[in-house]
């Protein structure tokens, strides 16, 4: 039978990026944005704070661009300063780029194996699906997800109980599936 995971957000990742007040490199979204016309081109940013002395920085998300070429879906959003769009334009590799920043996801996710059955089976096999590209170590959520410790998925790797056709050493941001024979 086919366990079904799924690694899920919980909240916004961290911005790691430098403070120029303070020289902190950790910054906080909260889902705001500044959106500013002039004439028929817009600009708009989204709005994090440092985690260390609340000084705002604006992550670019558009750069003059002729009002009709915006989406009014797109606008309204950021009007209403949507978390939803907050999210996916942190996880936007093109946003990411522009601004030269990365994200830590670190306390930001959560996985969800669908209860423990599974456990007391011979051979699991798994479906990891990922709702977000959150890199994780896939050998992390194994060992949460199975209740062992890493050394010992290490362990299960080595010897060949723990298969998968994707490599499980690294971090992963896509959806996977393996084998654990017991």
């Amino acid at each position: 039978m086919l366990n079904r995971w799924v690694v899920m957000p919980t909240c916004l990742p961290t911005v790691l990026r430098r403070c120029h007040a303070c020289a902190s490199e950790r910054f906080r979204a909260n889902g705001k944005f500044r959106v500013n016309a002039n004439h028929k081109l817009l600009d708009a940013w989204l709005l994090v704070l440092c985690t260390a002395c609340g000084d705002t920085a604006k992550l670019t998300v558009l750069e003059r661009m002729n009002v009709r070429s915006v989406r009014p879906d797109l606008l309204d959003r950021m009007h209403g300063n949507d978390p939803v769009l907050a999210a996916e334009l942190l996880q936007d590799p093109v946003v990411l780029r522009r601004n030269r920043i990365a994200l830590d996801w670190d306390d930001a996710w959560r996985l969800d194996t669908g209860g423990s059955d599974h456990l007391a089976n011979d051979v699991i096999d798994v479906s990891v699906r990922f709702e977000a590209r959150i890199p994780v170590r896939p050998a992390r959520l194994i060992a949460e997800g199975c209740g062992l410790s890493r050394a010992e998925v290490e362990r299960l790797i080595t010897e060949g109980r723990l298969v998968s056709a994707v490599r499980l050493s690294g971090k992963l941001s896509g959806d996977f599936t393996f084998i654990l024979k017991r």
